[in-house]
């Protein structure tokens, strides 16, 4: 998925993802326990293999101060080194699973890489540095409710293009990862499929605000996730050199919690 920079919830020395906050102070102290998974996705790049040394994720509940205590790890059950290529068009990895936490408000969260990051260019590999500021781990400020009883899922989705910076001279290119995140259980998706086969599709949905996109895989299929609910308009972009026109659907709607499956499209 792609997002317009009018709109980015990121960060260059600390990420922030954008959740709807709860205003109301009482919920620091709700009783009982909700679940949390955490599942990381990429947007497309263009770039051969983007490689993440994913080890862990960690959580602050009840506790918004910037200290290092309170933190919690969520026991990453799937940590290791991911292309984020690869986690495209719906794709994602699960790195924390139904871990039980107290119930009230998730303050912040860490996703912890080691240093095992590189990326490819034109063949050729290099190591991706990682600023010191983010070497504990790349802290993102949430402020999310958790109720009890009930279970969320946090989308962690890589902007590969903005993350990736060149340090100049030096020569070395930096991971300064942009991260765009969504509470599952609150967002909907659009899927479909677009003929003909063969060609770089490229779909993506705007509601003025936010504009999210994926390509299609090798049969046609598409999915668009992280979307907030409303109504939207789909554009479908084949690559110029197909000599396919470009074909837009207006009036999606998305609900939360559901998808919206605007069928095939068959470009001309």
């Amino acid at each position: 998925m792609k997002i317009t920079k009018q709109i980015q919830l990121l960060f260059l020395s600390i990420l922030t993802l954008g959740f709807m906050s709860c205003d109301d102070d009482d919920n620091s102290n709700i009783q009982g326990t909700s679940s949390i998974s955490v599942k990381l996705m990429d947007a497309p790049g263009d770039y051969e293999h983007v490689y993440v040394d994913v080890v862990d994720v960690m959580v602050k509940i009840n506790d918004a101060s910037d200290n290092d205590n309170g933190w919690v790890s969520l026991e990453a059950i799937n940590p290791g080194v991911y292309d984020l290529l690869e986690l495209t068009g719906g794709v994602n990895v699960l790195l924390a699973d139904d871990y039980e936490v107290p119930s009230g408000i998730l303050n912040q969260m860490r996703l912890i890489l080691g240093d095992d990051n590189s990326i490819v260019i034109d063949g050729e590999t290099f190591p991706l540095m990682t600023p010191s500021a983010q070497q504990s781990g790349l802290k993102i400020q949430l402020n999310a409710p958790l109720l009890p009883t009930m279970a969320y899922t946090f989308l962690l989705d890589f902007d590969v293009d903005e993350s990736i910076v060149n340090a100049g001279n030096s020569g070395n290119i930096i991971l300064k990862p942009v991260i765009r995140g969504t509470v599952e259980a609150t967002i909907g998706t659009i899927s479909g499929n677009v003929l003909p086969l063969g060609t770089l599709i490229e779909v993506s949905a705007s509601n003025g605000t936010d504009t999210i996109s994926s390509y299609t895989n090798l049969e046609g299929n598409f999915l668009l996730v992280g979307l907030n609910p409303g109504i939207y308009t789909v554009t479908i972009t084949p690559d110029v050199a197909s000599g396919l026109t470009p074909f837009v659907i207006e009036d999606v709607e998305v609900t939360s919690e559901s998808n919206t499956n605007i069928g095939n499209i068959i470009l001309e």
